[in-house]
């Protein structure tokens, strides 16, 4: 019998488990970077690649994590209608 996979869990970004990759064109730019993590005690991977252009997209995502978004509450079929009219809204704004 074979076992079903759910899909691989990973580890939060800039932990051990999970490391921030960067890659930056400069030494200059490297130690810039390089601080910035060490300053927020993340863990992290730089690759100093002059002939590609510089990726900090990990480095970007911890500094702006993004907003959780809340979902508004759907209106029911037989729920008084949110216009105000006082019908329900199957007869009203529903149709």
């Amino acid at each position: 019998m074979k076992k079903k996979s759910y899909g691989k869990k990973t580890g939060k970004l800039g932990t051990e488990k999970r490391p921030a990759v960067v890659n930056v064109q400069t030494k200059e730019r490297l130690k810039e970077v390089a601080s910035i993590f060490e300053k927020k005690g993340w863990k992290y991977t730089i690759g100093l690649e002059p002939d590609k252009p510089e990726d900090i997209t990990d480095l970007e995502i911890l500094l702006n994590p993004p907003k959780t978004v809340k979902a508004e509450k759907k209106v029911g079929r037989n729920e008084p209608c949110p216009c105000g009219s006082g019908h329900k809204y199957k007869k009203c704004c529903g149709k």
